[in-house]
């Protein structure tokens, strides 16, 4: 029994961690600090972490929860910026009008594309402006 314990333990830290491993700013290619550094200039509290072959930087702006995401050529892929509940578009809170939505993004990917995002019940869901679900 206590193997089985220690395997789910194990099991459930593993999954956990793999997902987005934080990484010291040492081990973030220069070209990725350079491109944040260029646009958040003042901004010194920054956490990195590596998704896949990405690179994360979570900081807060104005108040808000954001990040954004960079190909280790220092390209930008997308932000992300915590918004209110209330600031979703009301085609997306009529789909959700049900449901409790815990936390909402507002993602913005480098073509200018905007989507949504609303946790519920532990899940997020992504959805265009017009109410539409999205799929990433």
């Amino acid at each position: 029994m206590k193997k089985i314990v220690y395997v789910i333990v194990l099991l459930a830290f593993v999954g956990t961690t793999s997902q987005a491993q934080k990484l010291n700013a040492a081990k973030v290619p220069t070209a990725v600090k350079t491109a944040f550094s260029k646009t958040h200039v003042g901004i010194l509290k920054v956490t990195w972490s590596k998704e896949d072959a990405n690179f994360e930087a979570e900081f807060t702006l104005d108040g808000k929860k954001s990040s954004e995401v960079y190909l280790a050529s220092g390209t930008f892929l997308e932000s992300e910026v915590e918004i209110k509940v209330s600031e979703l578009p009301a085609a997306v809170k009529m789909k959700l009008k049900d449901q409790k939505v815990a936390e909402a993004a507002k993602i913005t990917k480098a073509n200018g594309s905007i989507i949504y995002e609303a946790e519920v019940k532990g899940k997020d869901l992504f959805f265009d402006a017009n109410g539409n679900a999205v799929k990433l």
